[in-house]
Order: structure tokens, then C-alpha cells, then sequence
């Protein structure tokens, strides 16, 4: 079998529907394969979990380590923001 892969949405019916169309025009069954993220979407946390899923993601842990904090409030100038 030939594969692609391709992204799209399930609707509230359960409809899938694709992002852009396939690639192929040729009519006749298919095997679909389903992905579905275990967490949410960055995009569709808000931000305070968002804070909680990058200070528990083990990816981060070097952050931890004494030798990474190398700035002190006094480092860098500070700005002001006119909005």
C-alpha cells in the first residue's frame, strides 16, 4: 500500500474533515490511520496551563540546574511601554 499523510479536523458529527485535498484522484477505498495529540493543542491552552505544561515537561528540567541562572534583576535596562 502507498501512504500520505495528511491533517484535517473531526467535526461534532465525527466527519473527518482534510485540511487540503489528496493528492490523488483515484476513486475507491482507503485505510485511514487516526493521531490524536494526548494533550491539548498549544494554541488552545490558556496561559496559565500553558505555564503548567512547560514547568512539568521533563524537557525543561536543565533549567533547574543552579548553573543555568546567569542573570540578576540587575542585568539588561529597563524598558517603559506608552500604549
Amino acid at each position: 500500500m502507498k501512504s500520505i499523510a495528511c491533517a484535517g479536523t473531526i467535526s461534532a458529527k465525527g466527519e473527518l474533515l482534510l485540511d487540503e485535498p489528496l493528492p490523488q484522484n483515484q476513486p475507491g477505498r482507503v485505510q485511514i490511520v487516526i493521531l490524536f495529540p494526548e494533550a491539548p493543542e498549544l494554541a488552545d491552552l490558556t496561559p496559565a496551563q500553558w505555564n503548567k505544561t512547560v514547568v512539568n515537561n521533563p524537557s525543561f528540567a536543565f533549567l533547574h540546574d543552579p548553573e543555568e541562572d546567569i542573570y540578576t534583576l540587575e542585568d539588561g535596562i529597563a524598558v517603559s511601554y506608552e500604549g
